[in-house]
């Protein structure tokens, strides 16, 4: 009797082990692609920061799948998110910027992070190139 209450209780046990396996959050993938293009990522960034492959990413990214808890830490910090608006339980407080916003952005930080003198140039370039497209339009 023992040894069939033991064989009863391993067979339930894998039966929830393969449901909570199957059981995804509905839009995870989504959000996860959406927050990722805002921040201006590739697959193959976000995995860098994260310590994952541009492969399992893409695959994070299906609605089929969902990382572990321990590395929905490592996602929503990268994206600067928190994990609720990651798992879609809140909104988020600030609006998404587009992917080529988000492009444009970090090109400008990393101007920022120039010597002042190449960032001298490079705005002074920006400037110039900005005020002939304003001269041709008028």
């Amino acid at each position: 009797n023992r040894a069939y209450n033991e064989e009863v209780e391993s067979v339930i046990a894998t039966q929830e082990y393969f449901w909570m396996k199957e059981r995804t959050i509905a839009g995870f993938g989504d959000r996860l692609a959406k927050y990722r293009k805002a921040k201006g990522l590739t697959q193959t960034e976000l995995g860098g920061k994260v310590g994952l492959s541009q492969r399992m990413v893409a695959y994070y990214e299906q609605d089929s799948a969902q990382p572990p808890g321990a590395l929905l830490i490592d996602l929503a910090k990268t994206l600067e998110v928190s994990i609720d608006v990651l798992l879609g339980i809140t909104s988020p407080q600030e609006p998404l910027m587009d992917a080529k916003t988000a492009k444009l952005f970090r090109r400008l930080q990393r101007i920022q992070e120039l010597p002042p003198t190449d960032r001298k140039a490079v705005l002074k370039y920006l400037d110039a190139l900005l005020a002939q497209r304003e001269a041709t339009q008028s």
